[in-house]
């Protein structure tokens, strides 16, 4: 691999993934969990046995990446998503991990789909994958302080080949600025934050303001059957329909356009 566009663009994607779904695995286990990339050729052969899971690229870019986990940090994490202590591995243990890779590949989506349009993703995990001829890149896995076995992630030439399509080039692997440590986070998880709903909005000259009287109809920009936005600090961190909870309006999710923990950690 000589393309120093299809290197960066991977080390790109790596880092969007290894971002979102450590803050997924954070907020799924309820302590810190690091993944960041990292230039180590002595581990790019992976531990056996290993588990693969198969991240498949729709829309905007298309082609596959594989997500290699060594068996025991499979069995680790599936047990403590599980909540269940099991010293071989199961199905269960397995598809909790994939849940996981799910919610952080909503993340992913979100990040690419500025650059190359709507991206979704599908995930499965596979066996039997062959892995020798596609471009590895290995991320260094921690947990309160703990070093991990490392993730290897395998891209193939046509998932390289979409990701380098552009011109432009892709933008940062952080997509936003935040403001609290994902080490942290567990300190502050009982903060309470006010949110709003809102049920549209609309502008108004200031002669229509200054004219609002009791009955006055203002009509928003918005039609009845259209989500209500969940709102935090000004940003929509959810949608869905208003329900009514023993006499109070309430909200039922519907939609998360992105991994809510992205609003706060880094």
């Amino acid at each position: 691999m000589d393309d120093p566009n299809q290197l960066q663009a991977a080390q790109t994607f790596a880092g969007a993934f290894a971002e979102s779904f450590a803050e997924s695995l954070t907020l799924k286990l309820g302590t810190p969990w690091l993944l960041k990339t990292i230039d180590d050729a002595d581990i790019l052969k992976p531990v056996e046995p290993t588990i693969h899971f198969r991240l498949s690229a729709a829309g905007g870019l298309q082609g596959d990446c594989f997500v290699a986990f060594d068996q025991a940090q499979v069995i680790a994490l599936g047990s403590r998503l599980l909540e269940q202590a099991d010293s071989a591995l199961s199905d269960p243990q397995a598809e909790a991990l994939a849940e996981v890779i799910v919610s952080a590949m909503d993340g992913v989506s979100a990040f690419l789909s500025a650059q190359f349009g709507a991206v979704n993703f599908k995930v499965d995990r596979v066996e039997d994958v062959r892995l020798e001829e596609m471009l590895a890149v290995p991320l260094d896995a921690s947990s309160e302080d703990k070093a991990e076995t490392p993730i290897l992630l395998y891209l193939t030439d046509q998932l390289l080949a979409s990701l380098s399509s552009t011109d432009e080039g892709m933008p940062s692997a952080k997509p936003k600025k935040t403001t609290i440590d994902r080490a942290n986070l567990q300190l502050v998880m009982d903060v309470e934050l006010n949110v709003s709903l809102r049920f549209g909005q609309c502008q108004l000259p200031l002669r229509d303001v200054l004219d609002l009287t009791s009955g006055s109809v203002i009509e928003l920009d918005r039609d009845v059957d259209d989500p209500v936005e969940l709102l935090l600090d000004g940003k929509v961190i959810a949608r869905g329909e208003a329900v009514i909870v023993d006499g109070n309006y309430g909200l039922r999710v519907t939609e998360i356009p992105e991994p809510i923990a992205s609003h706060f950690v880094s």
